[in-house]
């Protein structure tokens, strides 16, 4: 069963967390200090830490620093507010995904499965994804088009390799902003689109006449292998 570690100052709520997830058939563990916390990570290695931002002797994100400079464990951060600018911050700097108070113990526990499904697959993805004649080297940071290496910026690259993870799927701009720009209350479409635009334009495509990147009015963005690369007539 999988264990957590729950960092919480508030001593009426980490009695509660703990309890709950318990019941939940988590192993359970918590400290009510950063300092504390990260001993605590260190010393017995947790499948997920949950870590509330407001610490009173380390700021929460210098916690989520401190801890990732040892260590990938998982790590959803609790906040108080959804607009908080450090909760940005704290994804920026390796936070997995992140709730805001007031939350329940259930709604914690379907947070922390839903991560721990996603570090799983991540643990068993490819190296490299291959769609059709394009290659995402996930590991190098590198795409190549008909053999020839696409010199793309960070982002760019961020934004083609989750749509390589998802081909075929149409996948939302909110979800693009959430997991790609860490904007967890939203943001402006047009991030996206200029990103897009900018992508294709290093893909040899245009919106209105793609190749491997397909928008569907409304909705999203797809990306899969022209159908003359997947063997398909017409």
């Amino acid at each position: 069963m999988p264990e957590v570690l729950i960092i919480e100052d508030d001593d009426r709520i980490r009695p509660l967390l703990v309890r709950g997830l318990r019941e939940c058939g988590h192993t359970v563990t918590s400290a009510p200090t950063g300092m504390a916390g990260l001993q605590l990570a260190v010393d017995s290695g947790p499948d997920l830490v949950v870590l509330d931002l407001g610490l009173p002797d380390v700021d929460g994100t210098q916690v989520l620093s401190m801890l990732r400079a040892v260590s990938q464990v998982p790590v959803i951060i609790a906040s108080a507010r959804a607009d908080d600018p450090s909760l940005v911050g704290a994804l920026d700097a390796g936070a997995d995904d992140y709730v805001v108070k007031p939350f329940t113990s259930a709604q914690l526990d379907a947070r922390i499965r839903a991560v721990l499904r996603r570090v799983d697959a991540g643990r068993q993805r490819p190296s490299t994804i291959t769609v059709g004649a394009l290659a995402v080297d996930l590991a190098g940071r590198r795409v190549h088009l008909d053999g020839a290496e696409v010199d793309l910026t960070p982002r760019e690259f961020d934004l083609l390799a989750h749509l390589a993870e998802r081909p075929g799927e149409v996948v939302t701009k909110r979800d693009l902003l959430v997991e790609v720009w860490r904007q967890p209350w939203g943001g402006s479409d047009k991030t996206v689109d200029v990103h897009l635009s900018w992508l294709r334009r290093k893909l040899g495509e245009s919106a209105a006449a793609p190749r491997y990147l397909t928008t569907v009015r409304g909705v999203g963005v797809r990306l899969a292998a022209p159908a003359t690369e997947t063997g398909q007539d017409g």
